[in-house]
């Protein structure tokens, strides 16, 4: 009686745990970018914002993982204060059960990274500066916060070329390509091989310690590199491994889920749900304020391995904005702005807070950041045909008494579109050389040269008033025309294969039409 008893004991507290779903919660986040420098300014205080705002979610998520996917840092030798901002959030993570993953970037240094690596794996941190070393080393199993293994991880840096391909001799460009898509294809696979037999031990541990499961532990992959298809970002360094422009998202294993860094436009790869770029959290170049700055949460409930997965906006910690038009309609949209308003009300306050934002519950892209005495940055794209050699004295006037600097001043032509031929269906074969050329020439808006004077004190008749510039594009051009007609004259004479007359001065067009 009493072994039945013991026996039906067992087969209830079997029952009872087979009925435990184990949670996982990721974060995927890359190209922090600790230490940059945009346009001489500091990103400091964004980057501790956003680290603050970052250790946020993962108390109010109750976050199992983050991943970061590469460019922890900006350049491979990261000011002082960029790896203070990296230690304390990893000593601020400790206390939350969270387990953090580095993934080394292109702009990472390797040896960087690794010089506190074996010191962060007591601190529950894995970093993965290169793909040099043991396969088993890059196979890791994430625990979720109760301890249990949840999840497996292949973690993959940036590549270089060295860690995964010997060099043969006799290679075109094209073998090489193609030798190092099939290596790294190969290292993916590799890593997926370890991750399913690491996997099956753990599943095998769960059983044996009478844990039932549902269904298997899902596998995540991880990546630094431009896949085909991806849209970029001024900000973005054009990497190549070896001579590979960018890798087919084909290559990679049939993972649950893959992490990807080094595009800083949050996106999908391929229309596929589980591979995504997480994109950078602060706007690296002014070209990135179109898009929403995110982060990923992935989630696993433990009974299937395909994940739920959303996005987290992320607040803007600085402001910043891309003023575009000629003079009057940026003069408009400066005293229009809410952002330049606001910074400049908060300026004159001298009870103004001095956090960042006066919240971290940004939920669109629109939404300014607000409580911040910080000017504004502002990229300024002028449209004239003028040449103007005061613009940036103009453009500051504007910004007279408002709280708002600019960053980066540019200069754009508008361009109207304009037929070579007033006819209707010209064909260049009926034109000369020189109707092209003039035809051409009218497409141009050439500014006189700044040092340049009008001809108010010339004595020079009416017909020489043309800007000195165009006459002298005219005249390489007629020279550049005769020599190429004395060159062309001379070798047919010289292979007696027609007889010319020689060129008459007063009449290149009948010479050099066809040309």
């Amino acid at each position: 009686m009493a072994k039945a008893a013991l026996r039906r004991m067992r087969f209830s507290i079997s029952n009872a745990t087979s009925l435990v779903h184990f949670y996982m919660k990721i974060l995927h986040t890359s190209d922090w970018h600790l230490g940059q420098s945009f346009f001489t300014k500091s990103r400091k205080k964004e980057h501790a914002a956003f680290l603050k705002w970052l250790l946020q979610q993962v108390e109010a998520h109750q976050i199992d993982a983050i991943i970061v996917a590469g460019d922890v840092f900006d350049t491979g030798t990261p000011p002082s204060y960029a790896r203070e901002l990296y230690h304390a959030f990893i000593g601020e993570l400790q206390g939350m059960q969270c387990t953090l993953v580095v993934l080394g970037g292109n702009h990472d240094s390797v040896s960087v990274l690794n010089e506190s690596k074996a010191l962060l794996k007591y601190l529950n941190s894995h970093v993965i500066a290169s793909t040099y070393g043991e396969i088993s080393e890059q196979v890791i199993a994430l625990k979720n916060r109760k301890g249990q293994p949840s999840a497996v991880l292949c973690a993959v840096p940036f590549i270089r070329p060295r860690d995964v391909l010997v060099s043969e001799s006799g290679q075109n460009a094209t073998d090489k390509r193609q030798a190092l898509g099939n290596a790294i294809k190969q290292h993916y696979a590799s890593l997926y091989s370890e991750a399913l037999t690491l996997r099956n031990t753990l599943e095998n541990n769960r059983l044996e310690e009478g844990i039932g499961h549902s269904a298997a532990i899902p596998i995540i992959a991880t990546g630094h590199l431009t896949a085909l298809g991806v849209s970029q970002s001024e900000s973005v360094r054009d990497i190549y491994i070896g001579t590979l422009e960018g890798f087919d998202a084909k290559g990679f294993p049939p993972a649950d889920y893959i992490a990807l860094g080094h595009i800083h436009r949050p996106q999908k790869v391929a229309k596929a749900e589980h591979i995504r770029y997480s994109g950078s959290p602060i706007p690296l170049s002014f070209d990135e304020l179109t898009s929403q700055k995110q982060i990923v949460l992935v989630e696993f409930d433990g009974v299937s391995t395909t994940p739920n997965i959303s996005t987290l906006p992320v607040p803007r910690f600085q402001a910043m904005e891309v003023i575009k038009g000629d003079l009057k309609a940026i003069e408009a949209m400066i005293n229009e702005s809410e952002a330049i308003a606001y910074a400049s009300l908060a300026n004159e306050d001298q009870n103004a807070s001095s956090e960042p934002l006066a919240s971290h519950e940004a939920s669109s892209s629109n939404e300014k950041p607000f409580g911040s005495k910080d000017p504004v940055w502002l990229c300024i794209e002028v449209e004239t045909e003028d040449y103007l050699t005061d613009l940036q004295q103009r453009i500051q006037g504007l910004l007279e008494g408002k709280n708002a600097e600019i960053l980066q001043l540019k200069r754009m032509r508008k361009r109207t579109v304009k037929s070579l031929s007033k006819k209707q269906n010209v064909q260049l074969s009926e034109l000369s050389v020189n109707e092209v050329f003039e035809a051409r020439l009218v497409l141009e808006s050439l500014d006189e040269e700044p040092n340049e004077t009008s001809n108010e004190a010339s004595e020079l008749p009416q017909k020489n008033t043309e800007p000195s510039r165009i006459k002298r594009i005219k005249h390489l051009f007629a020279e550049a025309v005769a020599l190429v007609h004395t060159n062309k004259e001379d070798l047919e004479n010289s292979e007696g294969l027609v007889q010319s007359k020689p060129a008459s001065e007063s009449e290149p067009n009948k010479e050099t039409q066809g040309d």
